[in-house]
C-alpha cells in the first residue's frame, strides 16, 4: 500500500501545530510534496480540530482515487467548543471545536465517518486508533472491532495504531490483527527504544511500521537554543546530544536531518517514514535526503555516541 523506502506526508504542521499556518501556505506544502513523488498522507482529527483533515482532502480532490494513500485516526471526536481553543494542545488558528476521547465502537464509527467527510472521501486506505494510551480495554473492545468489521466490509484498507509509545504499541500487536503501526519518535538518532522488542515483534507477525517523529519534533532537523523535543523545548542533556550528532555529520557533509531520515528508512521492520513540514522548502528538503548518500562510516560514528 505504501512502498518500502518512501515518505509519508505527516499532517499534523498544516492544522496549526505550534503556529497557524494559512490555507495558501498549507496547499502550496501539499503540492511541493505531491511534485517531490509522495503519495501517501497522514492525518487525523486531532490535528487542528479536522484542520488539517480538511486542507488535504479539498487538496487531493480530483486527483485519480489510485494514485494517493490516505490514513486517518479515530479516538478523538470532535464536539463544538464551549470556550477559547486557540492555542488548544499546541494548535493555532483552528476550528470552534474541541476534542473528546472515545474509543467505543460507535465514537469510533461516528469519527470515521466525520473524517471522510473532510476528507472528501468514500473510504480510507489506513485507519489508526490514536493514542489509547489510557484506554487500552475500550479501544480493544471498542475502537478496534469496530475497525476489524469496516476493514472486513472494505470501507477501511487497513488498520493500526498510531502512538508514542512503544510499550502500547506492543499491547496491541500481540492482541490484534494489525496490519501497520504509526510510532512516533521512539526510532530515531536519538532514541531507538522502538528497535528493542516492538519492532522484532512487528516483523514476527507482518506488522508494517510506519516510523513519525524522525526529528524528534525538530530538534534533529536544527539542533538550535529553543529547539523541541517531543513537543516540549528539549532539556539541556538532550540538546547537548542531538549538536554532537549534528557535529559528525558535518564532518561527512550530510545534514543532520538528511542522516535522521536515512537513518529510519535502514531498519527492515520500517516501511516508510512520515514527516511533517508546514513549507514547501520543508518538504522539498525532507524528499530530497532520499537520494542524499551516507556512508558506513558515518553510521557507525553515530552509533558509538549511544
Amino acid at each position: 500500500m505504501i512502498p518500502r523506502g518512501s515518505l509519508v506526508f505527516g499532517g499534523a504542521p498544516i492544522g496549526g501545530l505550534y503556529a497557524p499556518v494559512r490555507d495558501e501556505t498549507a496547499a502550496a506544502t501539499l503540492q511541493a510534496a505531491w511534485d517531490a513523488g509522495i503519495r501517501a498522507f497522514d492525518t487525523a482529527p486531532h490535528y487542528g480540530v479536522g484542520l488539517s483533515e480538511r486542507r488535504i482532502g479539498d487538496f487531493l480532490a480530483g486527483r485519480p482515487r489510485a494514485e494517493f494513500v490516505v490514513s486517518t485516526k479515530v479516538g478523538r471526536r470532535l464536539v463544538p467548543a464551549t470556550g477559547p481553543v486557540d492555542g488548544a494542545e499546541q494548535f493555532y488558528d483552528t476550528p470552534a471545536l474541541s476534542r473528546v476521547r472515545d474509543y467505543t465502537a460507535d465514537g469510533a464509527l461516528r469519527s470515521l465517518e466525520d473524517s471522510l467527510r473532510r476528507l472528501r472521501l468514500d473510504r480510507a486506505d489506513i485507519a489508526l486508533i490514536h493514542d489509547p494510551d489510557d484506554h487500552l480495554a475500550e479501544a480493544l473492545d471498542g475502537a478496534y472491532s469496530a475497525l476489524a468489521r469496516l476493514r472486513a466490509d472494505g470501507t477501511v484498507g487497513a488498520i493500526g495504531v498510531g502512538v508514542n509509545s512503544t510499550s502500547v504499541a506492543e499491547w496491541f500487536v500481540a492482541r490484534c490483527d494489525l496490519d501497520c503501526v504509526l510510532v512516533a519518535g521512539r526510532y530515531t538518532l536519538l532514541d531507538d527504544s522502538a528497535a528493542a522488542s516492538l519492532f522484532p515483534l512487528c516483523l514476527a507477525r507482518g506488522v508494517a511500521v510506519l516510523a513519525a517523529g524522525v526529528f524528534n519534533g525538530g530538534i534533529l532537523a536544527d539542533p538550535a537554543d529553543g529547539a523541541r523535543y517531543d513537543y516540549a523545548p528539549a532539556a539541556p542533556a538532550v540538546l547537548a546530544r542531538a549538536r554532537r550528532i549534528a557535529e559528525v555529520c558535518a564532518r561527512y557533509e550530510i545534514p543532520v536531518a538528511a542522516a535522521a531520515v536515512r537513518y529510519v528508512l535502514r531498519h527492515p521492520a520500517v516501511t516508510a517514514a512520515v514527516v511533517g513540514a508546514r513549507t514547501p522548502e520543508e518538504i522539498r528538503g525532507d524528499a530530497g535526503y532520499l537520494g542524499q548518500a551516507v556512508p558506513e562510516a558515518l553510521w557507525a560514528e553515530l552509533a558509538g555516541l549511544r
